[in-house]
């Protein structure tokens, strides 16, 4: 096999085909990456059995042929090569990797061990690829990281005939967006689909300029997959299965007590009283007529406070909330003001959730669907 492709472009596509692998592997030969040369097309695909990516680039192809190498070390050179065409060639069992004056010779791995890249079945739908990477970063933050209860570290999509909603939870927190979704159905049954949150970060990361990505929902319910497709790039996903959690049950249809602050200001806020915080411990919040006052005991030999204006509606209320699990919430919310509204419980000394949503000013409310809901710590008395 012979080949000359341009660097930044092939540094690209490999960069892209070894994201998604596995740091550490027990089967050496899933960290390869398959290079595929036929035509005037070179087709880069690695996949571990659960995950898989592939891309296709423009090449001048002198010897078409395939072959498989270690995807990391290919990487690490290739986004270290001199700008100058890379000419990549094979003899045997070695490759010889050449641009400008840098020279690599590196071992080939068994091409017929490695497995069959899984098949996409029909598109499901389109998306417009910055919306849908939007909602992945504000959801896929919520999803837990503790891999004893599988089903709710992934982030739950949800589709429609006219729109997909993304959910996740750790059982801290819930993040719901909901974003217009072309499936050329209707009347159709709803489709589920719990993705892994960490590919679908990834997913969202990838195709973020793309104008839509292709969405495919398929597979047997013993092997269901996704597969997401723009510009030349589809990565596949096994689903985890499971039953994922009723949580929007949890919001509430309406919430009468809520204070409306400045984004930025509660982010900064929250920043610098938390300073003095323990690791896990929570920040005071009171919120009254005369705005917003943060809280933070840490220690003895550190405390702090600040207030900031906020815009109250309803009864004065105190709630203690852990700033990281906040700030991934206001982090998310991508307009100049944030509503944080007040839910009750039967125990009034138990506080209820808050939920955290847009506001484009003071007094109207965002329409982007996304809202995020934080259970309180219980108040120290």
């Amino acid at each position: 096999m012979k080949f000359e492709v341009n660097r930044d472009v092939f540094s690209e596509a490999v960069s892209f085909a070894v994201k998604l692998l596995p740091q550490r592997t027990t089967l050496p030969i899933l960290s390869g990456v398959l290079i595929h040369a036929e035509g005037d097309r070179l087709t880069l695909s690695s996949f571990d059995y659960e995950v898989s990516a592939q891309t296709s680039i423009a090449a001048q192809i002198d010897d078409p042929g395939t072959v498989l190498v270690s995807g990391r070390l290919l990487n690490d050179i290739a986004s270290r090569l001199p700008n100058a065409p890379v000419t990549f060639t094979t003899e045997e069992s070695k490759i010889s990797v050449t641009c400008g004056s840098a020279h690599f010779t590196l071992l080939s791995m068994p091409v017929e061990e490695y497995p069959t890249l899984p098949e996409i079945g029909a598109q499901t739908g389109v998306i417009p690829g910055d919306a849908f990477s939007e909602a992945v970063s504000q959801v896929a933050v919520a999803a837990s990281r503790d891999d004893v209860t599988p089903v709710i570290t992934g982030v739950q999509l949800e589709v429609g005939d006219n729109d997909l909603s993304l959910i996740a939870t750790d059982r801290y927190r819930v993040a719901v967006r909901t974003i217009a979704w072309d499936s050329g159905r209707v009347g159709s049954d709803p489709l589920h689909a719990l993705v892994p949150a960490r590919t679908l970060q990834e997913v969202g990361r990838t195709f973020g300029s793309a104008s839509t990505v292709s969405v495919s929902i398929s597979g047997s319910s013993d092997r269901e997959l996704i597969a997401f497709h723009a510009d030349d790039k589809t990565v596949t996903s096994l689903l985890i299965k499971g039953n994922y959690p009723p949580v929007r049950r949890l919001f509430p249809e309406t919430v009468e007590d809520h204070a409306v602050i400045n984004t930025a200001e509660l982010v900064e806020a929250v920043r610098r009283v938390s300073l003095v915080l323990e690791r896990e411990a929570a920040l005071r919040f009171s919120f009254t007529v005369d705005g917003l006052t943060l809280e933070a005991i840490g220690s003895e030999q550190a405390q702090a406070s600040e207030s900031i204006s906020a815009l109250l509606t309803g009864e004065e209320t105190v709630v203690s909330l852990k700033p990281a699990f906040l700030l991934d919430g206001l982090n998310a919310v991508h307009s100049e003001f944030v509503r944080i509204s007040f839910t009750k419980t039967e125990n009034p000394n138990k506080p209820g959730p808050v939920l955290i949503t847009g506001q484009t000013s003071q007094e109207a409310p965002a329409t982007d669907g996304y809202r995020y809901l934080l259970q309180p710590n219980l108040l120290l008395r």
